[in-house]
């Protein structure tokens, strides 16, 4: 099941099964800078060839979704509470794990975010392609991931939204 809305940085899709959100795609065209490696092409490419289940505006989890995405565009909610699913590797699950121990409004490098998994930073480029493949941005924030000198590097949704991000949640701190 899924539902849509809009929102500052374009048309999101939602995407749950009956206990948990499994996916958040970037509605349209991908933009210049996105990952062609993302988990969110491949979901809109699959989804744009099937139908991933109905569309459901009313079911509870998907209502409380958009609730709490519009109160973080909003500005008013710095952390999710919401049953997430992602599928990925056990590698990907730990990495997307450790994305959410990075505080809104805060950054952190790929090389930072393979020390906080007993990893060398060279294994940053490993990180990098499982942050790429994040199927549930901004609840999990692989846009707070950026390159080792703060550049911002590669985002499935494109670079423009990953700063969009960024802006607003360093706007919402002051």
């Amino acid at each position: 099941m899924w539902t849509s809305m809009d929102s500052p940085v374009g048309e999101l899709r939602i995407i749950a099964n009956r206990t948990a959100i499994t996916a958040i795609e970037f509605a349209g065209p991908a933009p210049a800078g996105a990952s062609p490696h993302s988990s969110m092409s491949r979901a809109a490419a699959v989804s744009l060839g099937r139908p991933v289940g109905d569309r459901d505006d009313a079911h509870p989890l998907l209502v409380e979704a958009v609730r709490q995405l519009r109160a973080y565009f909003d500005g008013e909610l710095k952390e999710f509470d919401l049953p997430l699913e992602p599928a990925g590797t056990p590698f990907q699950l730990s990495v997307w794990e450790q994305l959410r121990g990075i505080g809104y409004g805060e950054t952190a490098s790929y090389g930072a975010v393979a020390a906080r998994l007993g990893m060398r930073p060279a294994a940053s480029r490993a990180v990098g392609l499982a942050n790429g493949r994040n199927p549930i941005p901004i609840v999990i924030p692989c846009h707070r991931v950026v390159g080792a000198n703060g550049t911002l590097t590669g985002y499935a949704g494109g670079v423009e939204r990953k700063q969009q991000l960024l802006d607003l949640e360093q706007g919402a701190l002051f």
